[in-house]
């Protein structure tokens, strides 16, 4: 499969390959990254090769990368496509996680990123609605994707995390195809 490239002014979003193992697992061994999001810290390079080969593998899974930069990895960013009973998306539909490394926060990158690929998701894939949640606590994810439009549409007060055995609770957002277009 041909994986598009994405860009914006101060990045590009490309595929993940196993020469990022290293990035990857220096900026999600960081705990403040991973359990904000919901799993756990990277042990060692291998694991995070291996998240690589078979998590951050599918067509919509970018490496956010900082244009004219080392070409090394500063973040993640997937976009889940189609039907998916457990979230209640159905076909047409998606959603958008991300996240940044800490040492790249507070420089608009997951804006920025979230815009994109928001934008990608309605003009190249045709998606009627986009969907985008953080879990409670988290206001720099929370204020990413008002900045990006996102409104609320409901909240799940047991989110079951397994890989962190905890229950949170999750605020889910949306935006579709119409509010995007008359924003841009």
């Amino acid at each position: 499969m041909n994986h598009m490239i994405l860009e914006t002014d101060r990045l590009i979003l490309r595929k993940w390959n196993d020469q990022d193992a290293a990035s990857l697992y220096f900026l999600a061994r960081n705990p403040e990254i991973g359990r904000k999001a919901g799993w756990l810290p990277h042990e060692n390079v291998a694991y995070s090769r291996a998240i690589i080969r078979t998590i951050l593998n599918g067509e919509e899974d970018y490496a956010i990368v900082e244009k004219g930069g080392t070409d090394k990895p500063i973040g993640s960013i997937s976009l889940n496509l189609g039907e998916n009973t457990e979230r209640g998306r159905v076909e047409g539909e998606g959603e958008i996680g991300y996240w940044i490394g800490m040492p790249f926060w507070n420089r608009g990158y997951a804006t920025e990123a979230l815009s994109e690929v928001v934008r990608h998701g309605f003009e190249d894939l045709k998606l009627t609605k986009i969907y985008c949640a953080y879990f409670d606590g988290n206001n720099r994810s929370k204020r990413v994707q008002e900045k990006c439009g996102f409104m609320g549409h409901h909240t799940n007060y047991e989110s079951h995390i397994p890989m962190l055995h905890e229950v949170r609770t999750e605020h889910v957002n949306y935006i579709t195809y119409e509010m995007w277009n008359t924003r841009s």
